[in-house]
């Protein structure tokens, strides 16, 4: 009797301790650190260069926004990071790890890798070849089965089907009609021989034309933040001088950032599901524009345009992956007049680049700049990131700059997109706990 009621005993609090652990874990955010690097695009395809960070932005749906996991890890990292058109963050995936490039993007949910097999018997892969599944024990691919390969899963749009193994296949044709498919799959990132995150599901691309793959950071369930449960991440885009050549050093941070106490904050736009429309990606980190101003004056262009509309066009987002900024029609347009009414005779003419940038010169910069001034995006509670008017003009090709903002039309969106472009020199925090932007201003050629 007395052995009987030990053991009862024993499974009671062995049953306490169980639960308790799984409310640990999912209560606790995870955080990592991972080395970026940075590579430079194609010259002619400027739209691959500034829609790779959107996949699922011009995408209808009804999604499910995943919700903040309460608590923070313990574990705080950072890295430092090159930057020239898109940051590419190198991630050690796999057991045992081989480092994948993937494009840092805040705007779109799907992560993938490059997958290729190849034979056991060769060396480790160097950080720019792709990922070797066979070389894994912690690689699984997703069956035809699964949920997540079912039709009208909530919030994750791209096609999947079912290929002739049986398996979870997917496909996604970027708007210049670049391709990336493949499988479906569950792998963890492997950061020490202590610390991984679960399986994770992501993307094996094995058809892409893209030289590395992409890390999906936006509010879908399926993304790398919700899926290894990170409520926290920022970076600092460095200043880029000299053209693309000239590829200076940033700092990315999972996790608690020690500069945090001189960011000012600006609240995320939450989107409740009655609210939800055609037009409207819910998974974006959307923030409350206010307004414009170049050279001390504030446009006349209505807050709502920075607004969605009963469509749900012309939410302002914030995205890491893309590289210029984009404002729909009636902004742009204001942007634009005002332009050519500093520096008109000293425009282009006919000249547009990557068929978005059509506000462009071949003199000077440094005077066209001085003539235009400092531009400045307001925001909220007095909230404003200022491009000092040194760095107006972007250097595009063969001595041309161009103002770094286009029409969003040209990439076949309906939403205003701030891009990296206008993040330099700027710390940009994401917090999804407290569903909040930060920025603060550093010169992050020098953070540490």
């Amino acid at each position: 009797m007395a052995i009987e009621y030990f053991c009862k005993f024993l499974f009671f609090v062995l049953l306490i301790l169980f639960n308790f652990m799984q409310i640990t874990v999912q209560e606790n955010t995870v955080s990592f650190s991972f080395p970026l690097t940075s590579a430079p695009l194609l010259k002619n395809a400027s739209h691959k260069a500034v829609l790779r960070a959107s996949l699922l932005s011009s995408q209808p749906r009804k999604a499910l926004v995943q919700k903040p996991v309460p608590g923070s890890s313990s574990y705080d990292y950072k890295s430092a990071f090159k930057y020239s058109m898109a940051l590419i963050v190198s991630l050690p995936i796999g057991t045992p790890p081989q480092t994948q490039q993937m494009v840092l993007d805040t705007g779109s949910q799907l992560s993938w890798i490059q997958c290729h097999r190849k034979s056991p018997k060769r060396p480790p892969p160097p950080p720019t070849t792709s990922f070797d599944p066979s070389l894994s024990s912690s690689f699984s691919v997703l069956p035809c089965n699964h949920p997540i390969c079912k039709p009208r899963i909530p919030d994750f749009t791209i096609p999947t089907s079912c290929d002739q193994n049986r398996l979870c296949h997917y496909s996604y044709f970027y708007a210049d009609g670049t391709l990336a498919e493949g499988n479906l799959v569950r792998e963890k990132f492997t950061f020490s021989s202590s610390r991984s995150t679960p399986p994770l599901i992501l993307g094996c691309a094995t058809e892409s034309a893209e030289a590395e793959g992409i890390l999906g950071m936006n509010l879908g369930r399926l993304s790398f933040i919700s899926q290894a449960k990170i409520s926290k991440f920022s970076y600092c885009v460095p200043l880029r001088q000299g053209g693309v050549q000239t590829m200076p050093t940033g700092t990315f941070y999972l996790g608690q950032n020690p500069n945090s106490h001189t960011f000012q904050y600006i609240s995320l736009l939450t989107f409740p599901q009655s609210q939800r429309k055609p037009n409207l990606d819910p998974l974006a980190f959307t923030v409350a524009l206010l307004g414009i101003k170049i050279g001390g004056k504030k446009l006349n262009i209505p807050e709502a345009v920075f607004r969605p509309d009963a469509g749900g066009s012309g939410q302002t987002m914030i995205d890491s992956g893309t590289q210029y900024t984009f404002l729909v029609d009636t902004a742009y347009s204001k942007v634009r007049e005002e332009v050519v009414r500093l520096v008109g005779p000293k425009l282009k003419k006919g000249y547009v680049y990557g068929g978005s940038l059509d506000m462009c010169f071949d003199g000077n910069p440094i005077e066209i700049g001085q003539l235009i001034g400092d531009m400045s995006f307001q925001f909220d509670k007095g909230v404003e990131i200022l491009i000092s008017k040194e760095r107006i003009l972007d250097h595009v090709e063969g001595g041309v700059h161009c103002v770094g903002i286009g029409r969003s039309e040209s990439l076949g969106v309906a939403s205003n997109i701030i891009g990296n472009f206008h993040q330099q020199n700027l710390w940009v925090e994401f917090d999804t706990t407290n569903r909040q932007v930060g920025f603060g201003k550093a010169d992050c050629s020098k953070t540490v």
